[in-house]
């Protein structure tokens, strides 16, 4: 499936303006977590954790979803596909898994903004690192896919390299079928280890937030 010049340029736009917008929302997010955690003013800082929930509501979570679906489509509707390409296939799992901790989390700012309203609590206790921590994370882990999508590094995957072996005719005289796997092996065995962490930690995390376990809950 191809997409039409005009449908491509339009996802492409609608792509890079929420990715960045995406990250622009974290710094903003930052910014208010630090100025919670630190001002001395109290109405300021219970502000800023009332604040957080309805902004996470209409600026991050829209911004990640329009973010993920349209890299979705660009990849389905471009020749880099959605499974050909490592760093198409890390880009979509960071940006899933963001989304996803993102969701789990605004229960976490429906919460602090409940502690914050509520004026018998203590400022001490209204004040919560957790944003801070997970702000910082998620700034990490979106400059990452944004050096993914800039430099697009570690080449096809075996999937890619087999259908394109599958696709293309083989004159007589070429070497047999036999021994064109041996392109999808050359992928270091490291990578794949590095893979298997970051999806397993990647998995820990999401489960520690559902079990309300996690940093901050």
């Amino acid at each position: 499936m191809a997409f039409a010049p005009a449908l491509r340029r339009f996802t492409f736009t609608t792509h890079v303006t929420s990715s960045v917008g995406w990250i622009g929302a974290v710094l903003v997010f930052l910014a208010l977590a630090v100025i919670g955690l630190t001002s001395p003013d109290e109405r300021t800082v219970r502000g800023a954790y009332l604040v957080m929930a309805p902004a996470a509501w209409f600026v991050l979570v829209p911004l990640a979803h329009a973010s993920l679906f349209s890299g979705i489509a660009l990849s389905l509707g471009t020749p880099w596909g959605l499974l050909r390409h490592y760093w198409v296939v890390f880009k979509l799992g960071i940006t899933l898994f963001s989304t996803v901790i993102l969701l789990i989390y605004m229960g976490t700012f429906q919460e602090m903004a409940g502690v914050a309203a509520d004026p018998v609590v203590e400022l001490g206790l209204v004040r919560n690192p957790s944003p801070v921590v997970h702000a910082v994370l998620a700034l990490i882990l979106l400059l990452i896919a944004t050096w993914l999508a800039v430099y697009k590094p570690f080449g096809p995957t075996p999937y890619a390299v087999r259908t394109d072996s599958q696709r293309r005719p083989t004159p007589a005289t070429a070497v047999p079928l036999t021994t064109a796997p041996a392109a999808a092996s050359s992928t270091p065995t490291a990578l794949y280890i590095v893979v298997l962490v970051v999806l397993a930690t990647m998995l820990v995390v999401v489960l520690l937030h559902l079990t309300g376990t996690s940093f901050g809950h």
